[in-house]
């Protein structure tokens, strides 16, 4: 019987299954410093970590970007930090911790240690889960409760998803890339567009993308409804992943190649929904409003809920056009932005600070920003190539790493009123701050901002100019 990737795996994992449910096993379990209130129920009922050879800590929400050399100066988030610390070692798991040279945001990390392997099932209390599906992993974040599960059974018992394939066809253009492309899906079905979907990634644009790049549309597909997003393993996953910290290696290594090589979806699988774009249609996308389903070309205008056919959307834009302090029919180019962020789970790998790099070398920042590396690996080889200088010299402020301002939580956060022009993945209310105005966009478009001061076209401002 002809299956997709997804029950492939799914298949591989299940153990049992009841009342329309099937209990898998979990390969990877990533817990944070915010996974404590699960560990505090495991520790109510007197239980171990079931398999700490399978789970791994790491130190990214809240803690602060700079002054690590210091005590973090909050009471509860270092008290939050040290609870993941003192679990780690009571239950003997592998922490990358705030000491840790393998330290970063979880979704950055796992991957580069070479953790997160094809054919695998990876959890997270942490809804970007997602992005490990970059790897032909089913990843997916889970609730405080779940979490407990997995930590007392290494299982997890979860409806199966419904299987969408989103074919991307064609060759993306210069300055465009898989930011644009997940914005641009988001936009076209909706932040619930494929909600109850497992979200599978095909098409010559999606098999040109980088790893980095897979991971960053995987990230984003929460942000359509998706319960996970993922791309089949081919040549570029396993170059990627060879020779990772932790990965297989030599025998170990040829067998999981030899096992990887059946990770795709038959030809004749049938998915419960088909979509296709065209990459050479997708341009350089912007936010407007309060989620990331309001987003549009950088070249159109604010839209007009006096347009809008559907009196519930029409409502939802004059609300998000209210907040974004906008006017229908504004041009999205030229809008004033006070200050600019690079980092988050989405856009922080090497790859992204090189694209943000090759726009502000030589140029000065008009607005104040953040530039936080997703890993301190990533920190480390990005000022061994000298992208910190380039930050700093353009005036833009290179801190650690960690979720900084995407989530607005650990001392770095937009302030009222501001607009900031963000590589994260969300943009509701307050979500970098109280008050704070959100734009997404790729890291090209953000550091165009930043040279100029508004939202704008980065391509102008990439030519003759390497963005790899």
């Amino acid at each position: 019987m002809s299956r997709t990737l997804v029950d492939k795996i799914w298949d591989a994992h299940r153990v049992t299954g009841a009342n329309g449910k099937d209990l898998l096993w979990v390969d990877r379990h990533f817990v944070h410093e915010g996974s404590h209130h699960a560990f505090g129920k495991i520790a109510q009922r007197g239980l171990p970590v079931a398999e700490p050879g399978l789970t791994f800590g790491v130190a990214d929400h809240y803690v602060p970007t700079r002054g690590r050399d210091r005590p973090i100066a909050d009471d509860a988030i270092a008290r939050m930090v040290r609870t993941l610390d003192e679990n780690a070692a009571r239950h003997g798991f592998t922490l990358f911790g705030l000491d840790d040279p393998r330290q970063g945001i979880v979704h950055v990390t796992g991957p580069e240690q070479g953790l997160t392997l094809p054919g695998s099932v990876v959890v997270c209390g942490d809804s970007h889960t997602s992005t490990h599906g970059a790897f032909g992993a089913l990843g997916f974040g889970i609730g405080a409760t779940e979490v407990a599960h997995v930590l007392a059974t290494q299982t997890l018992w979860l409806s199966r998803p419904k299987r969408m394939r989103l074919v991307v066809d064609g060759a993306l253009g210069p300055g465009v890339g898989a930011k644009d492309i997940a914005l641009s899906w988001i936009a076209e079905l909706g932040a619930d567009g494929a909600r109850g979907h497992a979200v599978e990634y095909a098409g010559a644009a999606v098999r040109g993308l980088s790893m980095e790049g897979r991971m960053t549309l995987c990230n984003l597909s929460i942000e359509g409804g998706a319960r996970m997003g993922l791309v089949a393993p081919d040549a570029v996953t396993l170059d990627w992943l060879k020779g990772r910290p932790m990965a297989p290696a030599g025998a170990d290594w040829d067998a999981a190649e030899e096992a990887w090589a059946d990770l795709a979806s038959d030809p004749d699988a049938e998915f419960d929904r088909e979509v296709t774009l065209h990459a050479d249609r997708i341009a350089p996308v912007v936010t407007w409003g309060t989620s990331p389903e309001d987003a549009l070309p950088i070249s159109e205008t604010v839209p007009d809920p006096a347009r809008e056919a559907d009196p519930a959307r029409a409502e939802t834009m004059r609300a998000a056009l209210d907040y974004m302090d906008l006017a229908p029919g504004r041009p999205l180019d030229g809008i004033p932005v006070n200050r600019v962020f690079i980092g988050s789970c989405t856009n922080s790998r090497i790859e992204d600070l090189r694209a943000a790099a090759a726009v502000l070398a030589g140029r000065t920042a008009r607005v104040p920003g953040v530039v936080s590396p997703g890993s301190s690996a990533v920190k480390r080889q990005a000022e061994e190539e000298g992208l910190d200088r380039v930050f700093m010299e353009a005036g833009l402020d290179w801190v650690a790493s960690g979720c900084s301002f995407c989530v607005g939580m650990n001392g770095d956060r937009v302030a009222p009123g501001e607009r900031c022009a963000s590589t994260t993945n969300r943009n509701f209310r307050g979500r970098q701050g109280p008050g704070s105005r959100t734009h997404l966009m790729s890291p090209v478009m953000v550091a165009a901002a930043a040279v100029t001061g508004t939202l704008t076209d980065a391509r102008p401002l990439l030519q003759g100019r390497n963005a790899a």
